[in-house]
């Protein structure tokens, strides 16, 4: 059964997008991340054009984060000090990546940018999360694995403009917090995602920040990023499809719940290789449809010139 998308300006399946929404659903409900990075990637393969994939998957992201971040709140483990230190970066980045897409929309190079941000982002993290979670086996298995800070304190620990984050137990510079912010909004405007799997190990690596609080906090900024970008993009850009992402959503809630039951049934050092497997597969899918040969070689494109008579 067929649906016109209006801001996509095609027709799918409604089956099609519902499976979709599920699959990826099912994926974040397993692996416990927030699905957009796979999700913009899987509509931009199947026809939709990436500037509405990513406008519209940043509206998914909303939904997802507003309902995590309470379930963590009831527990005690959001840090919301942080959280605002980091939504203010966020915003500015996230305000400045959507004037940046407005303008790389405008010259033509978009779609262009957002497929190279995806395959050298996915392709990045993928292999580092891969080669880690390989190394983590080896050692667990030869017994040889030892306690390790997550952190170590360097140059940017000693940046001015301290604060205390007393749930996070730190006393560091409020400029390393709202950089990670900043970066993570411009990618969230750019790319369409929340930016968790960036931020999440930024928060405990560079931040330092204990395990417990730090997805609470992390999606409490995603939040308000996500709403901006959303909000910028149908206004700036008007590439926010609200039909396709009813759909996806619909889809992603069912999906998740099915995903959410198996996770917990596999070991997590496998969890994160299959996690990795399945990011360096959608980069790898991107990278084939970059340089693969097109079907036509010339395309002409129509505009109206608005001449008075």
């Amino acid at each position: 059964m067929q649906i016109y998308l209006p801001i996509a300006e095609l027709s799918l399946n409604i089956l099609l997008l519902l499976a979709i929404g599920g699959g990826v659903g099912f994926l974040s409900g397993m692996f416990g991340v927030g699905g957009g990075f796979l999700l913009t990637p899987v509509l931009i393969f199947i026809g939709v054009p990436p500037a509405v994939a990513v406008a519209t998957q940043a509206n998914n992201v909303v939904a997802s984060s507003v309902s995590g971040v309470l379930a963590h709140w009831s527990k005690d483990n959001v840090d919301f000090k942080m959280g605002l230190v980091l939504l203010i970066g966020g915003i500015v980045g996230s305000t400045l990546g959507v004037f940046v897409f407005s303008a790389l929309r405008a010259a033509g190079q978009i779609d262009l940018v957002i497929n190279l941000a995806y395959v050298t982002t996915l392709g990045a993290i993928g292999a580092t999360m891969f080669w880690e979670s390989v190394r983590t086996m080896v050692r667990q298995r030869t017994r040889q694995a030892g306690l390790r800070k997550l952190h170590q304190h360097i140059w940017v620990h000693g940046l001015p403009f301290k604060m205390r984050f007393r749930r996070s137990r730190l006393y560091i510079s409020a400029l390393l917090p709202l950089t990670i912010g900043f970066g993570v909004g411009l990618m969230a405007a750019i790319m369409g995602v929340g930016g968790a799997f960036i931020l999440v190990p930024a928060m405990i690596y560079l931040l330092g920040m204990p395990t417990a609080v730090v997805v609470g906090t992390s999606l409490f900024q995603i939040i308000f990023v996500a709403a901006n970008v959303t909000f910028l993009q149908a206004v700036q850009n008007h590439t926010v499809d609200a039909l396709l992402a009813l759909l996806l959503t619909a889809g992603g809630v069912i999906g998740a719940q099915f995903g959410g039951r198996l996770s917990g049934r596999l070991p997590a050092d496998l969890m994160r290789v299959l996690l990795s497997a399945v990011i360096l597969a959608v980069a790898l899918a991107l990278f084939v449809e970059l340089t693969k040969r097109p079907t036509e070689l010339y395309s002409i494109a129509s505009f109206a010139l608005g001449i008075g008579s």
